[in-house]
């Protein structure tokens, strides 16, 4: 294998870690495991040859980030450099903003509960539940 071929291509995980989509090389190799990465497609091992040109499907908590793989890199770098080995389609920057949006704009869990009762509110609560046990 000449230098031309080694460079040429670097592991999923590496990748996926130099890129900083993920914290930890352990969290990569998670996520390619777990299926939440694909490679042109298809569900791929975290040993799997990335090369420049690829497409990944990448799923991160509810965000799906569809990427072209401009260059590789085998170590860590600063974010700005990390920023520079790929791009992002116009599709999938659009729909993680619509989904963003459509989150903020989403009520909190519970408001359809309204407001929390007084201790007048539950005292009177009580003395209905205690009727309906009465009437039985």
């Amino acid at each position: 294998m000449g230098d031309d071929e080694r460079n040429s291509r670097c592991r999923l995980d590496k990748w996926l870690w130099a890129a900083r989509f993920f914290k930890t090389r352990a969290l990569a190799t998670e996520a390619v495991l777990g299926g939440h990465v694909h490679l042109n497609g298809a569900r791929v091992k975290p040993a799997k040859d990335v090369r420049a040109g690829d497409r990944l499907e990448i799923r991160i908590g509810t965000d799906t980030w569809t990427v072209d793989v401009l260059a590789l890199a085998e170590r860590r770098g600063p974010a700005s450099v990390a920023a520079t080995l790929y791009e992002e389609t116009e599709e999938s920057r659009e729909a993680r903003e619509r989904h963003r949006l459509e989150r903020r704009a989403a009520s909190p869990l519970g408001a359809d509960l309204g407001r929390r009762p007084t201790k007048q509110d539950r005292r009177r609560l009580e003395a209905l539940r205690r009727e309906q046990r009465r009437e039985r």
